[in-house]
């Protein structure tokens, strides 16, 4: 089976606000926090309202991820999770199907 190469990627979306309310709270409930901290092992996460589509790994995105995104990828300060499905569900989003969060770890 061959591979299909993907020379360009589409990784805009707009989440209606409703939407992107419900999601940035369920990212952010307390709960969801010290999870998040128990797998980094750091004190504290903040959610820095950040959020993006994974992409298809290619030349310019190697990472799997838009460009711009990079930066937070190698950084000690900060971490990349996949938004739980049933955040998605919960908050109504249905495309694009999966997103990405990212945090800043806090250490005292």
């Amino acid at each position: 089976m061959p591979f299909k190469i993907v020379q360009n990627f589409d990784s805009s979306f707009t989440l209606e606000p409703q939407a992107k309310e419900s999601l940035f709270n369920l990212l952010t409930n307390e709960a969801f926090l010290k999870q998040v901290c128990q797998q980094l092992n750091c004190e504290k996460v903040e959610f820095t309202e950040l959020l993006f589509q994974p992409v298809p790994y290619s030349l310019t995105t190697p990472k799997g991820m838009p460009a711009e995104f990079e930066k937070y990828h190698d950084n000690s300060e900060y971490a990349i999770i996949n938004v739980p499905p049933n955040f998605m569900f919960n908050a109504k989003i249905f495309k694009p199907s999966r997103l990405c969060a990212i945090y800043r770890k806090i250490n005292s």
